[in-house]
């Protein structure tokens, strides 16, 4: 059984709740929402990469004149 691509979705819901608490949150430090946001970003740039086929195969490319 193949594993389906992405993210699961139980993953980006708790990423997104934990940014709305936070944010909401007045006792929450610069650093605290600094770092919760920060975590939402990184989960958006996966997402992005995971939906992008092309996205690092130019890695596993050679050129012809480094040999």
């Amino acid at each position: 059984m193949k594993k389906s691509k992405g993210l699961s979705p139980e993953l980006d819901d708790a990423v997104g709740k934990l940014l709305k608490e936070v944010m909401a949150d007045p006792s929450a430090t610069l650093t605290d929402k600094t770092k919760v946001i920060d975590r939402a970003l990184k989960l958006e740039q996966i997402k992005q990469k995971i939906s992008d086929d092309e996205w690092g195969r130019g890695f596993y490319t050679t050129d012809e004149g480094d040999e």
